[in-house]
Protein backbone atom coordinates (compact mmCIF):
# COMPACT_ATOMS: atom_id res chain seq x y z
CA UNK A 1 0.00 0.00 0.00
CA UNK A 2 1.33 3.45 -0.90
CA UNK A 3 1.58 5.77 2.06
CA UNK A 4 0.11 9.20 1.39
CA UNK A 5 2.36 11.91 2.78
CA UNK A 6 0.90 13.83 5.67
CA UNK A 7 -0.68 16.93 4.14
CA UNK A 8 0.21 20.39 5.35
CA UNK A 9 3.23 21.39 7.32
CA UNK A 10 2.15 19.87 10.61
CA UNK A 11 1.92 23.25 12.30
CA UNK A 12 -1.68 23.99 11.45
CA UNK A 13 -0.77 25.97 8.32
CA UNK A 14 -3.54 25.22 5.86
CA UNK A 15 -3.36 28.45 3.88
CA UNK A 16 -2.93 26.56 0.60
CA UNK A 17 -6.46 25.17 0.97
CA UNK A 18 -7.96 28.56 0.07
CA UNK A 19 -6.56 28.27 -3.47
CA UNK A 20 -7.93 24.77 -4.11
CA UNK A 21 -10.71 23.91 -6.49
CA UNK A 22 -13.65 21.96 -5.13
CA UNK A 23 -12.38 18.80 -6.78
CA UNK A 24 -8.86 19.18 -5.36
CA UNK A 25 -10.16 19.80 -1.84
CA UNK A 26 -12.62 16.90 -2.03
CA UNK A 27 -9.98 14.50 -3.34
CA UNK A 28 -7.52 15.40 -0.61
CA UNK A 29 -10.27 15.26 2.03
CA UNK A 30 -11.04 11.67 0.97
CA UNK A 31 -7.33 10.83 1.30
CA UNK A 32 -7.19 12.41 4.76
CA UNK A 33 -10.25 10.48 5.93
CA UNK A 34 -8.80 7.23 4.58
CA UNK A 35 -5.53 7.87 6.37
CA UNK A 36 -7.29 8.65 9.66
CA UNK A 37 -9.49 5.57 9.34
CA UNK A 38 -6.43 3.38 8.73
CA UNK A 39 -5.15 4.37 12.16
CA UNK A 40 -1.48 4.09 11.19
CA UNK A 41 -0.50 7.55 12.38
CA UNK A 42 0.80 8.98 15.62
CA UNK A 43 -1.37 11.21 17.74
CA UNK A 44 0.46 14.30 16.46
CA UNK A 45 0.00 13.22 12.84
CA UNK A 46 -3.65 12.40 13.49
CA UNK A 47 -4.26 15.86 14.94
CA UNK A 48 -2.55 17.50 11.96
CA UNK A 49 -4.64 15.38 9.59
CA UNK A 50 -7.83 16.25 11.48
CA UNK A 51 -7.04 19.97 11.24
CA UNK A 52 -6.27 19.58 7.54
CA UNK A 53 -9.52 17.71 7.04
CA UNK A 54 -11.49 20.46 8.78
CA UNK A 55 -9.90 23.08 6.52
CA UNK A 56 -10.61 20.97 3.42
CA UNK A 57 -14.22 20.36 4.45
CA UNK A 58 -14.72 24.10 5.02
CA UNK A 59 -13.31 24.78 1.54
CA UNK A 60 -15.71 22.28 -0.01
CA UNK A 61 -18.61 23.87 1.88
CA UNK A 62 -17.58 27.32 0.63
CA UNK A 63 -17.55 26.07 -2.97
CA UNK A 64 -20.95 24.42 -2.55
CA UNK A 65 -22.45 27.52 -0.94
CA UNK A 66 -21.11 29.65 -3.79
CA UNK A 67 -22.65 27.29 -6.32
CA UNK A 68 -25.96 27.34 -4.43
CA UNK A 69 -25.97 31.15 -4.48
CA UNK A 70 -25.24 31.22 -8.21
CA UNK A 71 -28.09 28.81 -8.89
CA UNK A 72 -30.47 30.85 -6.76
CA UNK A 73 -29.45 34.03 -8.61
CA UNK A 74 -29.90 32.33 -11.98
CA UNK A 75 -33.34 31.06 -10.96
CA UNK A 76 -34.35 34.49 -9.71
CA UNK A 77 -33.14 36.05 -12.96
CA UNK A 78 -35.07 33.51 -15.00
CA UNK A 79 -38.23 34.18 -12.98
CA UNK A 80 -37.79 37.95 -13.36
CA UNK A 81 -37.31 37.53 -17.11
CA UNK A 82 -40.45 35.44 -17.36
CA UNK A 83 -42.56 38.09 -15.64
CA UNK A 84 -41.35 41.01 -17.77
Amino acid sequence: MTETPTPGTGNGDNTDVAAMSYEQAREELVAVVNQLEAGNTSLEQSLALWERGEALAARCEAWLEGARQRLDAARAGAEDGATD
